[in-house]
């Protein structure tokens, strides 16, 4: 599923116009991505959590000759999905219905 076609099961499940959902998704984005490249971590009960990860420099091992070598510092972005969402994944018997025709798309007439 691609961000056109999120929007458009979205708009379709909600009953919302297509071009506010498509703003909001966007907005979403924008505030995630600040607030988490500032160091605060986002998380969304029941399902996920985004945050960034300082890494500290450390002593690795070239695994082609065994020679130690330095690691350097480095950040990483992580989204860790939550209990809720990973039991619906697991367990897609307790996932959220969806109306009829919103995933997978109702073929064009």
């Amino acid at each position: 599923m691609n961000r056109r076609e999120l929007v458009n099961a979205t708009a379709a499940h909600t009953g919302v116009d297509a071009k506010t959902v498509d703003a909001v998704l966007k907005g979403f984005q924008e505030v995630t991505t600040a607030v988490v490249a500032k160091g605060e971590p986002v998380a969304i009960t029941g399902f996920a959590k985004f945050v960034k990860v300082d890494r500290p420099a450390r002593m690795g091992r070239n695994p082609a000759t065994g020679a130690a070598i330095k690691i350097k510092a480095s950040k990483k972005a992580r989204i860790t999905p939550l209990k809720g969402f990973k039991d619906s994944v697991m367990t897609p018997s307790t996932a959220p219905k969806l109306a009829k025709g919103v995933w997978p798309p109702a073929p064009k007439a």
